[in-house]
């Protein structure tokens, strides 16, 4: 026979003002878990949507990042007329070869420099990527000194708005537009012609270069071709892969922090429901002592006072998650420790994150009362009913 919930909960109401405090307390860690997770998430989504499943992302072999990567002009044209690489309706290679480099550009909120990537594009380079978009102004001519920005950038630094000129490469740059990207990593890169950032840059070779499958299943051959080619010391990955990869650095800085963070804060907010508990236990002995008389076990009040805990808990849990969510409404920017470059992203609240979080509620709750709830189980009857 187990004590009733309905008993239970009736128990954490009798006691509204200890209970909203513990709660509280419980509220705050779980806020900062929730948003850690958030972060994350919102990290992971914006480098996975920078890709397209089709797309194929070559760099020079070793290489982990585009700026770090290095394809001379014959070995892009080698592989752009591999059978595996689309063609568009022109019967030209779905191919952009492209060149990412990193500027200095000031933050509109701190007015202090932060790196920003630019990449040179080829005309194909926009067809490739469909969820960039624009939304202002227009696109770059190629063979000009113009450039489209992406909405991060333009949100969040100065110079870079619509008819503005930014002096990099030893040329003045026009800003001829903006777009957007979906939230993804693009979002955060300024665009321009690949062949006239080359010339400015000084760049001989391509950081890297972009192209459509012909057919989804057509990878494993390409790579295989080209692991045997002396010509190319190159390797091939689909771009959400490639993306996604980048974002292990800073995702693994972020989850080590908020664990930590959690680990501190969550000590304090278990104490704190220890406390609440041992409090309820002591004033509640002659209640515990009744139980007991009419037939309730050691077990049934062990689980009672456990379930009314990690209630706590979960109240808790609730209240920290619905104040994290409100975090879906901010953007966050810091740098990639990838590509050492300004990303953007925002937070993202998934059903993983509130699993993981209503968990890690329940699971404060549960370890801050189990030695109170211990203690309530091992009262004896007739020590109890004196009590009273």
């Amino acid at each position: 026979m187990a004590i009733p919930l309905s008993y239970i909960a009736r128990n954490l109401w009798a006691r509204r003002l200890t209970t909203a405090l513990t709660a509280g307390g419980l509220a705050l860690v779980v806020f900062v878990f929730a948003t850690m997770l958030m972060l994350d998430a919102g990290l992971k989504q914006t480098l996975v949507t920078t890709g397209e499943q089709d797309n194929v992302v070559v760099i020079r072999k070793g290489a982990e990042t585009e700026i770090q990567s290095a394809i001379s002009r014959e070995q892009a044209s080698i592989m752009e007329m591999h059978p595996a690489v689309a063609t568009g309706a022109d019967g030209r290679p779905w191919v952009s070869k492209e060149a990412v480099v990193l500027i200095s550009l000031t933050k509109a909120s701190s007015a202090r420099p932060s790196n920003v990537v630019i990449r040179g594009v080829s005309p194909a380079g926009l067809a490739l990527r469909p969820q960039v978009r624009l939304v202002a102004g227009r696109l770059f001519r190629p063979g000009s000194s113009e450039i489209v920005v992406g909405s991060g950038i333009a949100k969040g630094f100065d110079g870079v708005q619509i008819g503005e000129h930014l002096r990099f490469a030893q040329r003045d740059w026009t800003v001829v537009g903006h777009f957007d990207a979906g939230g993804s990593g693009f979002d955060s890169e300024i665009w321009g012609d690949v062949d006239q950032l080359m010339q400015s840059f000084r760049r001989t070779s391509y950081s890297a270069m972009v192209f459509r499958l012909a057919q989804a299943g057509r990878l494993d051959g390409f790579r295989a071709d080209i692991d045997v080619d002396p010509r190319l010391a190159s390797e091939a990955k689909r771009e959400q892969v490639f993306y996604s990869d980048q974002s292990k650095a800073l995702s693994a800085f972020i989850n080590i922090l908020g664990f930590t963070l959690s680990v501190i804060f969550s000590v304090a907010a278990m104490i704190g429901a220890m406390i609440t508990m041992y409090a309820s236990v002591a004033n509640r002995v002659a209640e515990i002592g009744t139980l007991r008389a009419l037939g309730f076990k050691r077990s049934n009040v062990l689980g009672a006072f456990l379930i009314e805990a990690m209630l706590l808990g979960l109240a808790g849990g609730v209240a920290g998650l619905a104040c994290a969510a409100l975090m879906q409404f901010a953007s966050f920017s810091t740098t990639n420790f990838q590509t050492f470059a300004d990303l953007s992203f925002r937070f993202i609240l998934t059903p993983s994150v509130v699993a993981k979080t209503l968990a890690f509620a329940v699971a404060m709750g549960l370890f801050g009362g189990f030695l109170p709830a211990l203690r309530a189980a091992r009262l004896s009857i007739v020590d109890a009913l004196r009590a009273h």
